[in-house]
């Protein structure tokens, strides 16, 4: 591709992107308006003229799988050698490479959990912790040290920007786990990902022979979702420029999430004011979704200007009219699960492919109800952000087997057609399992690589004319499993808000949209609520097509309807007003009640019987036990559904507990024996109190 055809390939704001190749440039980007698109071209187009070279520049992003999909887009481009890689990745490869000379021997090993240490460091400044307080106290120091913020500065900052203290603690107690956390760390010999940062970092700034290494090698950077930098970040960065300007940066501050990580917009926002001179292009013509969801958008996040705030970008939308945002009241959460994989199942007949479809929530939590509601429906589904997918044994077995077929395949046989035949050993058939179980998942994730196989072979052939080999399809698999950019496996997506930053789906259903979960009880500041407001936003942007909206006015059925749509929604819900606890839908009527839960205990204000409830626990604890020693969620082991039905019914023999509603033949198989054990040991067991 010329240098010209790769503009002619481009907007006019996206070309303005991309000729500007001499920094400073901030690029403010709405969702869906192309930015990755233009930095790519920017730094493809920088090659082609000769100004950049490939080794030259170093792109940054914050996560791995942004990272591998820049890699994939230059290599598209032509744009072979460029670096894409995440902060951490950039830091450890330079951190790795320099240490030998600087310190001398190998680096440290990086502690990737937290948990051990802090659990460590409490006990011994005698702090009383809990698994929870573990994980709130991990986040915490993480946040500290991102945020630069020392131990003896820790109680002056929270006190300054108002920050909660985690797990009841005090500010002093804090700052004194601060410090034997890194007492015990040193002498467990380790490092954490923060520590890769601030060590490189001051081995730039401390050592002029390395930072004039770095600063020979790295001569052009472009920063992507520079608005969820943190202050350490933004240090590192400092000092790989070393004074200089040829920086190029993108980035939203409607798309701020991660503050309470240490993300700040700060830099972006006054990007200008600190690069004099710098050019700044706004992209506003979002080419994602279509005019009814960016309408909604707008109108979400356009609050953040009344309230005071900077305005943000007005999305303009380049798509053809679409199906209308749809708004649900239901009654209770299962209803709202059982409603959504109706509607689903509906979409999929109408021909959108499941992987093209996304139910995005709040917290990890609401994920179960979902996962029951979809099996129960016969819908394929992935959990993000549960089980990597590379990590799966039934991907590594295929992926040995693959590097061995490498080594001997036919190159007269088409490169998919080899796959296939050798994934045939480990699961994979033409035609999927019919029931779901650990069998459809061995084949959704074989059919994945075959997948990627048949888009590789197809995308070789489009580009230069070769026909990709079984080498190049192992080679692909390696970079994205170093990444973790998983192939995308054909099932409904199930994501927090969180995790679903930076993807986009054909529909998407946002679910739990009340006070109490969108904004959460814990958004306690203004700050935090105009996040959560922007959490709501970006779930917004994910949709290109289709998008659902839906809360439910009670947490069980038969509960007292004590929730309230999201106040975000105010002025937008179809009838102009917030509905009062206990009042009608808006639209969609009652959702249907799943029958799986008939006669299931509920949250309705009476007492429940004390063996129902003795029962339930018991089965509680045995499957998040099980969930937690096999790796996985607590909803593929047994539904809290499930349970309550269980619970209620008390069955004593297979035939019993294979009667009841959602107790599939997988699971009477497979911990139905388990089961029952669980509920006569219970019903055993003397009433306590």
């Amino acid at each position: 591709m010329s240098a010209d055809a790769l503009l002619d390939a481009l907007d006019p704001e996206q070309r303005a992107v991309a000729t500007a190749l001499r920094g400073p440039v901030c690029v403010l980007a709405g969702a869906g308006t192309g930015k990755t698109r233009a930095i790519t071209h920017r730094i493809a187009y920088g090659i082609r003229t000769g100004v950049y070279r490939p080794g030259n520049v170093l792109a940054v992003t914050f996560t791995a799988r942004a990272a591998g999909e820049m890699r994939t887009r230059l290599r598209g481009l032509g744009a072979t050698g460029v670096q894409a890689r995440t902060f951490h990745a950039a830091a450890l490869r330079q951190l790795g490479f320099f240490w030998p000379k600087v310190v001398g021997g190998a680096p440290p090993r990086i502690v990737e959990q937290k948990a051990q240490v802090v659990a460590e460091a409490a006990r011994r400044v005698g702090l009383s912790v809990d698994r929870v307080s573990v994980r709130d106290l991990a986040s915490e120091v993480e946040w500290a040290k991102v945020s630069l913020v020392t131990a003896d500065e820790y109680e002056k900052a929270v006190a300054a920007i108002g920050r909660p203290v985690p797990s009841g603690q005090d500010p002093q107690a804090v700052a004194r786990l601060m410090t034997a956390y890194e007492q015990v760390k040193a002498e467990r010999g380790g490092i954490d990902f923060e520590d890769v940062l601030l060590l490189l970092s001051a081995m730039l700034s401390e050592r002029r022979d390395v930072a004039a290494e770095v600063r020979e090698q790295y001569q052009y950077f472009v920063v992507d979702e520079y608005q969820d930098v943190s202050p350490l970040q933004q240090f590192l960065l400092d000092q790989w420029l070393g004074g200089r300007h040829e920086l190029c940066v993108v980035g939203d501050p409607s798309q701020t999430i991660y503050s309470f990580a240490g993300a700040t917009p700060y830099h972006l926002t006054t990007f200008a004011t600190a690069h004099p001179g710098a050019t700044v292009v706004r992209l506003v013509r979002d080419y994602r979704s279509t005019p009814q969801v960016v309408s909604l958008a707008n109108q979400v996040i356009d609050a953040t200007r009344r309230a005071g705030g900077p305005a943000p970008l007005e999305l303009r939308a380049q798509r053809p009219d679409g199906p209308e945002v749809r708004y649900t009241a239901y009654d209770d959460d299962e209803a709202e699960a059982t409603g959504i994989a109706h509607a689903v199942a509906r979409l999929v007949r109408t021909g959108v492919r499941p992987s093209e479809i996304a139910v995005l929530y709040r917290t990890n939590a609401q994920s179960e109800a979902f996962e029951e509601a979809l099996a129960t429906a016969g819908i394929a589904y992935q959990v993000r952000g549960g089980e990597r997918f590379f990590a799966r044994r039934d991907v590594r077995d295929a992926l040995v087997l693959l590097r061995g077929g490498a080594r001997s395949a036919d190159p007269q046989v088409p490169m998919p057609e080899t796959v296939r035949d050798i994934l045939r050993t480990v699961g994979w058939a033409p035609e999927p399992p019919a029931a779901r179980g650990a069998a459809r998942e061995r084949w959704d994730a074989m059919q994945a690589l075959v997948t990627l196989a048949d888009e590789l072979a197809a995308h070789g052939r489009e580009s230069d004319g070769r026909t990709p080999l079984l080498p190049d399809l192992v080679a692909e698999l390696d970079e994205r499993a170093s990444a973790q950019h998983a192939p995308t496996v054909e099932g409904v997506t199930l994501a927090s808000l969180h995790a679903a930053k930076g993807l986009e789906w054909d529909a998407v259903f946002l679910a739990g949209l009340s006070e109490g979960l969108l904004p959460t009880s814990l958004a306690d500041t203004s700050a935090a609520v105009a996040e959560e407001r922007r959490l709501l936003y970006v779930g917004i942007t994910r949709a290109r097509e289709h998008l659902h909206l839906s809360y439910a006015r009670s947490r069980l059925p038969g509960g007292r309807p004590n929730r309230v749509r999201t106040r975000f929604l105010d002025g937008v819900w179809p009838d102009g007003r917030r509905p009062a606890a206990g009042s009608r839908p808006v639209q969609g009527g009652r959702g249907p009640v799943p029958g799986a839960l008939a006669g299931a205990p509920v949250d309705d204000g009476h007492e429940v019987d004390p063996t129902t409830r003795r029962v339930t626990a018991a089965l509680t604890r045995w499957r998040d036990d099980r969930a937690s020693a096999a790796g996985i969620t607590p909803a593929r082991v047994l539904t809290s559904a499930a349970i309550a039905l269980v619970a209620a019914r008390l069955p004593r023999t297979h035939e019993e507990l294979g009667r009841l509603p959602g107790i599939g033949a997988h699971t009477l198989a497979t911990v139905g024996d388990d089961v029952l054990a669980v509920v006569a040991q219970a019903l055993a067991a003397p009433e306590k109190g």
